[in-house]
């Protein structure tokens, strides 16, 4: 069994692509809280309000980095998406801690994100444009198939 960590944009449907195409594959998910609002605001839901915003977000910050980084430091391989319209500094932020742990880095992002990436591809052990191949690797890496 691989315990796949799916980490990075929020704003597409990657993470559902992904864990669809892998059914019938031996392969649990996990993830960060994909509900932007609940995300952004679990800190001061839980703890209390903050006037200052800067508080508020550093609120939420620490409570989900304890999500995420349980969820890196259980995972066999971490796939950390590079969406086209935000900057995800969180994302490079999980590369680097995935990385740094030395665990198996799968990299998902567009084409036109290779330059501004390079340093983060440069340390994943494979990097993908689509959803597809990443289930298509897990595939292989699980039973030795290639794609159909």
């Amino acid at each position: 069994m691989l315990n796949v960590y799916l980490s990075g944009e929020i704003h597409s449907d990657w993470r559902e692509q992904i864990i669809d195409g892998s059914k019938g594959l031996n392969v649990t998910f996990n993830s960060p809280v994909t509900d932007h609002a609940a995300s952004d605001d679990c800190g001061v839901s839980i703890l209390g309000a903050e006037p200052n915003k800067f508080w508020h977000d550093h609120k939420g910050a620490k409570l989900n980095a304890i999500r995420t980084r349980k969820g890196i430091e259980d995972a066999d391989v971490v796939v950390v998406r590079f969406g086209e319209k935000y900057k995800q500094w969180n994302a490079a932020f999980d590369a680097g801690y995935a990385a740094a742990l030395g665990k198996s880095l799968i990299v998902l992002h567009g084409a036109d994100h290779q330059h501004a990436l390079k340093e983060v591809d440069a340390a994943a052990l494979a990097v993908a444009e689509e959803p597809s191949q990443v289930v298509e690797m897990l595939r292989y890496v699980l039973d030795g198939t290639l794609p159909r």
